[in-house]
């Protein structure tokens, strides 16, 4: 897929910078060619010459090259690739791209290219989730770029958190996907997606159920793999309508987005556009209960105990699994810790499921927060078939895979 691709690799001051002489050698394996940009930072962790070897070409740094005999032209490198990977991408570098501000060849390059933009963030936890940094990444989005999500896993700093830039074989693997698939619906003519013009449905994130003004009944769900979804079939073109619960996330510009609380008020959602849909893609964890009294004022700490009573939550992918026509595809999503297929199974013949996704707790690195997941689908067919972990977005794109099968 990557064969005499040219793909421009900027690499940033990072720790993670080491990471980006595996990628070279990867990308340059696929057949790509590959020219290197880095700051001056980058050049503290990692030599300009490891990178021109593994590359091939000479490694850019300034807009004068090592000789002093010749002018890199940003605008040049920039129309060159037809894709640009920013790998690691700093903090500092983050924020410079958006806000415009260009002091580096980098960055120059950054402002001048046309082609598809990945970044790739690497940075430490605290500086990851501190507002600054989430505000930023989200106007970067709204520019059209393509922010790969961080990794959870051990950092520079000794912690353990997000933050961690996503490996280089996930990257290249990132790459494939936004090279061989159109990313904006003006070009989507050129698509060969079967979800090209499908209305789709997907829910996504928790729902929290009230148990007076301040507290809640809920669950630890991010709405990271709904949005992931969501957004992979934007890309392919279908007209997403995203129902989500309660989430901090922010959703790609272009996708119809109603936010809702609780389970009633995802279920009135969903009745508003199911008639219309082709595909519904129950991905939200949605409570099962909720408080058969709810206090309209925040309710005191007088007792040792505290006791509340539950009621029942409407069942939403069973709801519409009984009024499903034959033309529409249902996917449902089934999160266990204990005879998992066995549950899975069930919640595919009792909801009138076409496929479900089953997550195991047990299994390190899926579940609620992370930014990867690893998945077994299940078919109407008992077909069972069983991918490898992987960050969300690619889980995305295998579960849009299976669906597109069945259109």
């Amino acid at each position: 897929m990557l064969k005499n691709k040219k793909i421009l690799v900027a690499v940033c001051g990072s720790i993670a910078a080491y990471k980006a002489a595996f990628l070279v050698r990867l990308l340059v394996k696929e057949g790509a060619q590959v020219k290197v940009i880095m700051t001056t930072a980058a050049t503290e962790f990692i030599t300009p010459l490891t990178l021109a070897t593994l590359s091939k070409n000479e490694c850019h740094l300034d807009y004068i090259n090592s000789t002093k005999t010749n002018w890199n032209n940003h605008v040049e490198l920039a129309l060159w690739a037809d894709c640009m990977l920013i790998a690691p991408a700093s903090v500092n570098t983050i924020a410079k791209m958006a806000n415009g501000i260009c002091d580096n060849l980098l960055l120059a390059v950054y402002l001048s290219a046309r082609c598809p933009i990945l970044i790739a963030p690497a940075m430490d936890e605290d500086m990851w989730k501190h507002p600054a940094t989430q505000h930023n990444i989200h106007q970067l989005k709204l520019y059209g770029n393509n922010v790969i999500s961080v990794n959870n896993g051990e950092l520079a700093s000794g912690l353990v958190g997000e933050g961690r830039m996503a490996e280089p074989e996930q990257l290249v693997q990132y790459l494939k996907e936004v090279l061989t698939k159109t990313k904006t619906h003006t070009q989507l003519a050129s698509t060969n997606s079967k979800l090209q013009g499908k209305k789709i449905i997907v829910t996504a994130g928790p729902t929290y159920e009230a148990i007076d003004p301040v507290r809640f009944v809920g669950n630890h769900s991010s709405g990271k793999m709904g949005i992931a979804l969501a957004e992979m079939a934007y890309q392919l073109g279908a007209d997403v309508q995203l129902i989500l619960g309660p989430s901090k996330l922010t959703v790609q510009e272009g996708i119809s987005v109603t936010r809702v609380f609780t389970a009633n008020e995802m279920y009135a959602a969903c009745k508003k556009y199911f008639a219309k849909a082709d595909i519904c893609i129950f991905a939200a964890a949605v409570a099962d209960y909720t408080p058969k009294n709810v206090s309209n004022q925040k309710i005191k700490k007088d007792d040792a105990e505290f006791s509340i009573l539950l009621k029942k939550n409407v069942d939403i992918a069973y709801e519409f699994g009984k009024i499903k026509k034959k033309n529409q595809l249902s996917v449902g999503f089934a999160l266990e810790t204990n005879d998992e297929l066995k549950h899975a199974k069930g919640k595919l013949a009792k909801k009138n499921f076409d496929l479900v996704v089953l997550n195991s707790l047990n299994d390190k690195g899926a579940g609620f927060q992370f930014n990867t997941n690893k998945i077994t689908i299940v078919n109407k067919n008992n077909k069972i078939t069983k991918f490898e972990l992987k960050n969300k977005e690619a889980v995305a794109s295998d579960i849009l895979n299976e669906i597109e099968k069945l259109v």
